[in-house]
C-alpha cells in the first residue's frame, strides 16, 4: 500500500479512527468486574467449606457441604455467561446434576453431589481467581489513566489468561461430558424419528389400504344383494372389486418394503439394494462387498440410507444425468470397523446437507447411530455421498 492511499489526495489528515474497538471494551468492562465476582465467588467458597468441613463430624455437615457445592455451580454457570457476553468464550454447560429423584434417593445423590467434578473445579477457580482479580483490576484500572497507548494490547493479554482459565476450569469434565450431551440429543433424534414413521405408517395405512378395503367391503355386500337379481351387474362389481384386491395388496406390500422388505431379511443387502435400484428413474449399478452380513439393525438403516439417496437421485439428478453407483463395503479398523456407503451419480449436482433437506434429516438419524454423512456436489458435477456405519456382528 502506497502513501497516497493513507493520505488523501486534497492534502488533508487522514478520518480519526478508534483506539479501542467493541472488543477491547469489552474486556475492560470483564476484567474491572473481575474483582467485585472474584470477591463473592472467594468469601462464598471460604466460608462454604470452612462451615461445612467444622461440621462433617455432625449429621448436617455432609449435606451442607452438597448443597454447597449446587450453589457453586451456579455461581460456575455466571461466570461462563460472563465470559460468554464480555470475553466470546463459548464453554459448554455441563450436564446437570439430578435431583434426589432422579438419582434414586437422597444418599445416592448426596454421594453422587459430593464427588461432582464440575462443582469442585468450580470451587478451585474462585479460590485462585482472587489474587488474580486483584491484579488485573489494579493494571486495567492504572492503565486506563498511565497506559492509554498500548492498553489494548495489555488488556487482551491479560483477558487471554482469564480466557484459559475459564477454559480449563469451567468447561465440563472432559470426553465423557460432551459424549452424555451428545447421547442426549441422539436419543431425541432417534424418538422424534421413530414416532415420525409412525405416523407415517398410519396414514398410510388410513389413507391408502383401510380406505381401500373399506370401499371393497361396501362393494362385495352391494354385489351380496344384486346376485339374485341382477347377476350380470353382481359379476361387474365382483370384478371390480377383485381389482380392488389386487391394488390393495401392492399398497400394502409397497407400505411394508418401506418399513422393512422381506427380501432384506431372507436375502441381505446385495439383493434388496438391487431391487432398489431397479425402480429408480436412473440406470444403477449395484456393488456390494461384505465378508458377512452386519447386525440386522445397522443393515435395515444401510438399506434405508441407500433407498432414500436413489429416490433422490431419481428426482434431483436432472434429465442429464446417465447413470448412477452403489457401493457397499466394509472398512477395517478400530471398534470392529465400519460399513461404508457410497452413492453417486452424474447428475445436476448441488446438493445441499445443511439447507434443511431430506440429506439433513438423513444425517441426523445416522448420527444418532454413530454414523457420519457426507455430501459432495458441486453444481454441474455431479453428487456423491457417502454413509458411514458402525460394524456390528450379527448375532444368531
Amino acid at each position: 500500500m502506497t502513501a497516497s492511499e493513507h493520505t488523501p489526495d486534497d492534502g488533508s489528515l487522514p478520518p480519526v479512527r478508534a483506539a479501542f474497538d467493541a472488543v477491547t471494551w469489552k474486556e475492560i468492562a470483564y476484567l474491572l468486574s473481575n474483582f467485585p465476582a472474584a470477591l463473592i465467588g472467594f468469601v462464598y467458597t471460604v466460608v462454604m467449606v470452612s462451615t461445612a468441613g467444622g461440621l462433617s463430624v455432625t449429621a448436617v455437615g455432609l449435606p451442607l457441604l452438597a448443597s454447597g457445592l449446587y450453589l457453586s455451580r451456579q455461581l460456575g454457570r455466571l461466570e461462563r455467561w460472563r465470559a460468554r457476553d464480555l470475553l466470546g468464550v463459548r464453554v459448554d454447560e455441563p450436564t446437570p446434576m439430578p435431583g434426589p429423584r432422579r438419582s434414586g434417593g437422597f444418599f445416592p445423590w448426596l454421594w453422587a453431589t459430593l464427588k461432582d467434578p464440575v462443582a469442585w473445579r468450580t470451587v478451585l477457580f474462585e479460590l485462585v481467581r482472587l489474587p488474580w482479580a486483584v491484579l488485573t483490576f489494579s493494571v486495567t484500572l492504572t492503565g486506563l489513566f498511565v497506559l492509554w497507548p498500548v492498553l489494548p494490547w495489555v488488556v487482551r493479554g491479560l483477558a487471554n489468561v482469564d480466557r484459559a482459565m475459564v477454559r480449563g476450569l469451567l468447561s465440563p469434565s472432559d470426553e465423557l461430558e460432551r459424549r452424555i450431551a451428545e447421547l442426549e440429543s441422539d436419543r431425541g433424534v432417534v424418538v422424534d424419528t421413530a414416532a415420525a414413521d409412525l405416523r407415517r405408517i398410519e396414514r398410510d395405512l388410513h389413507d391408502g389400504a383401510q380406505a381401500r378395503l373399506v370401499a371393497l367391503a361396501m362393494g362385495l355386500g352391494l354385489a351380496k344383494e344384486k346376485l339374485l337379481e341382477d347377476p350380470e351387474g353382481a359379476a361387474a362389481m365382483v370384478d371390480e372389486a377383485h381389482g380392488e384386491v389386487k391394488i390393495a395388496l401392492q399398497e400394502l406390500r409397497d407400505l411394508a418394503r418401506g418399513i422393512h422388505p422381506a427380501v432384506l431379511t431372507d436375502r441381505g443387502l446385495d439383493a434388496a439394494l438391487s431391487s432398489v435400484a431397479s425402480r429408480c428413474l436412473v440406470p444403477v449399478k449395484v456393488a456390494v462387498d461384505l465378508p458377512a452380513r452386519p447386525a440386522e439393525a445397522i443393515e435395515g438403516i444401510a438399506y434405508f440410507v441407500v433407498s432414500e439417496l436413489l429416490q433422490n437421485v431419481s428426482k434431483h439428478a436432472g434429465p442429464q444425468a446417465r447413470g448412477a453407483e452403489v457401493e457397499v463395503w466394509r472398512a477395517d479398523g478400530a471398534a470392529g470397523g465400519r460399513l461404508m456407503i457410497r452413492v453417486s451419480d452424474d447428475g445436476r449436482g448441488g446438493a445441499d446437507a445443511l439447507a434443511g433437506s431430506g440429506l439433513a434429516g438423513l444425517g441426523e438419524r445416522l448420527d444418532a447411530v454413530d454414523g457420519v454423512l457426507v455430501v459432495e456436489s458441486p453444481v454441474g458435477a455431479g453428487t456423491v455421498v457417502t454413509a458411514e456405519l458402525p460394524w456390528r456382528e450379527r448375532t444368531a
